[in-house]
């Protein structure tokens, strides 16, 4: 199990008086960027011409408005924390946990990689076109290098780059609005085949990605000057730049070119605009800027997962800072490597909607961990930024809408990575020193599930199941006790392990920490229970209460398991505590161990019943669960019933079979014979090769304790034993009927 944050890494400062980029530099430039890219140069004309004017313009505002909702739930976040390196990965992880953060920050890292290839072999082909002298494959691999090394530099530095990219950008643009109308292409320009017209949805599929590329900026979240303010301010600045473009450009097109002209020439605009070169310019710029920003938020994603140590321990040196600004040089080298070879095999279009449901699902999960956060209204949650939750939850909504609408397969081949880097986080046993959601969603489920139980009929035989509290003692030493109880409740009731102590034995402190212990021991050998250690003046009195009060509300322990008195002068007060627990209306195991032999093979189960509507109906539906658990799945249930003479025997064997048909239990009948021998006798010869035995006790009375430690004696040489004294207000063979 590793445990995070008790040292935190240094990290690029983000006070209002410490260096770092700006609002406009480290979060409006890199995501507007990002976003008017090249599929506002080379497919814009292709929608309009699919769809019209107006329903272009209905798709640029639906999918602006994914957008929009995301960045209100990603500028919520940041204004209620501080928020570091890592960008997305940083606010999933502390909202919803490293497992989840994990989950989707490494496919996130990959699909940003990824991204960059794309981009370069898209700047690389557009080059080799306009000049064919050019070998792409070259061009790709020496501009991959460029941009790493303009990263390499530093982020401040690629920013500045970025500026001249946004004027190339600014003056296509500019450029397009002093155009003019362009003559439909001659037939002979025209392909010999045209593009087949495409339905609305798949038209808005194909545009989405334009308006995706905010992570861009939230990617340098560890750069920023002020990170709280510069994330919301230059985040929903650049998709409201973005929205304006993009409602603006249909005008022109439909205004200045026919629809087969748009939809038919990818280079449309170049014949628009006022100088054609400067559309050229544009895309250039376009793909550059799009790379340069994903190699400055790729490694830092990296950075924050190693220092998380999510990834595997050799990597974990990709979390080290290079400089006074903490550049993650060895994640950007680590990057380009990737990048090279993607581009040197050249072909992504394969993995390119993978990628885009990467993006995807980060929106997704943002849009949860803000909805979640504000749902729940914790008093730790203080954003200044307020949005109300269900806007954020509309967003996720329409993030799982569009990516089933882009690529069903790739969707649900993107959900499938996710969960297995879940799956693998979730067996690592991460654990972090802060608190995530995810809590206080169980809290709030906690509440609403004791407030339901309260409304429930106390006798619900249909839902009963045991919730044990195991008064273990030292877990060490009574481990089967343990295991025992887990096999019962198959992780689905609750297990409680508790141990008295004498008062005065540990400080607060140091029962707080035994309890983490104990608690860490359980984990690691894969039993979910909660764990109490309470100290009292008298052990047994300290006992007895506990069991009383122990609970929430309805929600309380309805068994409660003893390992067997072995000392000859507490035996009398043992049983007055065992008498105590069935007044409280508890069930009560007393759980004796042959230390030999264990629970021998898991093989055979046999039950001894002797009051069958009470202890015979319950130790019934304890063999059912322990034999429907992994450990016995094996096992056969023997029901024995004694009988004193033969002829008693054949109509006890008929009564036992029609009942397990009736119960539905499937288990072995057996009738046996006392003859003269003593009940005991019996019991020793007929159950030695069982592994484990079940006997109900006699019920609470004068004679119990007399009854229960000669009980004790006359069995101690039989397996593993249970003794079962069932509470006698539930109808236990309800249960099975």
């Amino acid at each position: 199990m590793t445990k995070l944050g008790s040292s935190p890494p240094p990290a690029a400062a983000s006070s209002s008086d410490s260096p770092g980029l700006s609002t406009f530099g480290g979060v409006y430039t890199p995501s507007v960027l990002t976003i008017l890219g090249v599929i506002m140069y080379l497919r814009f004309g292709w929608v309009v011409g699919n769809v019209g004017l107006v329903n272009t313009l209905i798709i640029v505002t639906l999918s602006t408005s994914i957008t929009f909702l995301t960045g209100l739930s990603i500028a919520e976040i940041a204004t209620d924390r501080e928020v570091k390196a890592g960008g997305a990965y940083y606010m999933i992880s502390r909202s919803l946990g490293l497992e989840v953060g994990g989950a989707v920050g490494i496919p996130l890292y990959i699909a940003q990689t990824l991204s960059i290839a794309l981009y370069v072999i898209g700047f690389a082909e557009s080059l080799a076109i306009t000049f064919p002298a050019l070998n792409q494959t070259l061009v790709g691999l020496i501009t991959a290098i460029i941009v790493a090394g303009v990263a390499l530099k530093s982020a401040d530095f690629a920013i500045r780059i970025q500026y001249f990219i946004m004027a190339a950008i600014a003056l296509s643009l500019l450029s397009l609005a002093l155009g003019h109308p362009v003559a439909p292409l001659s037939a002979a320009d025209l392909p010999t085949e045209l593009p087949a017209e495409a339905s609305f949805w798949t038209v808005f599929a194909v545009f989405f990605p334009a308006v995706t590329g905010i992570m861009s900026g939230v990617a340098l979240s560890g750069d920023l000057k002020q990170p709280s303010r510069a994330i919301p301010v230059g985040t929903l600045a650049a998709i409201a730049t973005g929205y304006v473009i993009y409602m603006a450009i249909p005008l022109l097109l439909v205004r200045w070119a026919d629809s087969e002209t748009l939809l038919t020439d990818p280079l449309v605009m170049q014949r628009m605009a006022l100088w054609g070169g400067a559309i050229l310019l544009g895309v250039w710029g376009a793909t550059l800027s799009s790379a340069l920003g994903s190699i400055l938020g790729a490694p830092r994603v990296l950075q924050a997962l190693a220092r998380d140590r999510v990834l595997p321990g050799a990597l974990r040196g990709l979390g080290t800072g290079s400089g006074p600004a903490d550049e993650p040089r060895l994640g950007t080298l680590v990057t380009l490597m990737i990048v090279l070879v993607a581009v040197f095999f050249g072909n992504l279009n394969l993995l390119a909607p993978i990628l885009t449901m990467f993006f995807l699902t980060t929106y997704l999960v943002l849009n949860i961990a803000a909805g979640l956060e504000n749902f729940l209204n914790s008093p730790s949650f203080r954003p200044t930024f307020r949005v109300p939750w269900v806007l954020s939850f509309l967003g996720a909504i329409g993030c799982i809408v569009v990516m089933f609408l882009i690529n069903q397969l790739a969707t649900l081949l993107a959900a499938l990575i996710v969960i297995g880097v879940f799956v693998w986080l979730k067996e690592q046993a991460l654990q972090s020193t802060w608190g995530d959601v995810r809590r206080g969603v169980w809290l709030a489920l906690v509440r609403q599930g004791i407030l339901g139980l309260g409304q429930a009929p106390q006798a619900d035989t249909r839902n009963w199941r045991p919730h044990m509290l195991v008064m273990s003692g030292i877990p060490t030493r009574r481990w089967p006790m343990i295991e025992f109880a887990a096999a019962l409740t198959h992780n689905r009731g609750l297990v409680t392990v508790a141990s008295i102590l004498p008062a005065g034995a540990r400080s607060i402190e140091q029962q707080l920490k035994s309890e983490g212990v104990i608690r860490s021991y359980m984990a690691e050998r894969g039993v979910q229970g909660l764990v109490r250690l309470v100290m009292a003046a008298d052990t047994f009195e300290g006992a007895e209460q506990f069991v009383t009060h122990y609970g929430l509300g309805p929600l309380v322990p309805n068994t409660v398991m003893l390992g067997h008195s072995q000392q000859a002068e507490t035996q009398q007060r043992y049983c007055q505590m065992v008498e105590a627990f069935h007044r409280a209306h508890r069930n009560v195991l007393i759980f004796r161990e042959n230390p030999e032999r264990g629970f021998g093979q898991r093989r055979r189960i046999d039950l001894w019943i002797r009051h069958l509507p009470t202890d015979g109906a319950l130790m019934m539906i304890l063999a059912y669960l322990l034999q429907t658990s992994m450990a016995w799945n094996r096992a056969e249930i023997c029901l024995k019933l004694s009988v004193p003479n033969q002829a008693a025997a054949v109509p006890a064997l008929d009564n036992l079979a029609n009942l397990l048909t009736q119960l539905r239990v499937k288990a072995t009948p057996a009738a046996i014979v006392e003859h003269t021998e003593s009940f005991e006798t019996t019991l020793q010869r007929e159950s030695q090769a069982a592994d484990l035995v079940f006997l109900g006790l006699n019920q609470p009375g004068e004679s119990f304790t007399q009854s229960f430690i000669r009980q004790q004696v006359k069995d101690d040489q039989l397996p593993t034993l249970v003794y079962v004294l069932a509470a006698n207000n539930f109808a236990f063979l309800d249960v099975l009927t």
